[in-house]
C-alpha cells in the first residue's frame, strides 16, 4: 500500500486538466522504499517515504 509508516503519507486525489480544460480524476502516489530499521535495538523493515528517509527521521540499520 502507497502509506508512509513515519509520516502516513497517503496517496492524494485531483484533477488532470488537459490544453482545452476538460477535467478527468487522477492521483498521485508518495514515493515509498521499504528500508531496513532500528526500532528500540530490534531491526525491522518498513515502508518510509523518501522525504522521511532523506530528513533521518529513522535510523537504519547496517
Amino acid at each position: 500500500m502507497a502509506r508512509c509508516d513515519v509520516c502516513s503519507k497517503d496517496k492524494i486525489f485531483g484533477l488532470k486538466v488537459s490544453h482545452s480544460n476538460r477535467k478527468t480524476n487522477r492521483s498521485w502516489k508518495p514515493n515509498i522504499r521499504k528500508v531496513r530499521i532500528v526500532d528500540n535495538g530490534t531491526p525491522k523493515t518498513i515502508s518510509i517515504c523518501t522525504r522521511c528517509l532523506r530528513s533521518n527521521k529513522v535510523t537504519r540499520a547496517v
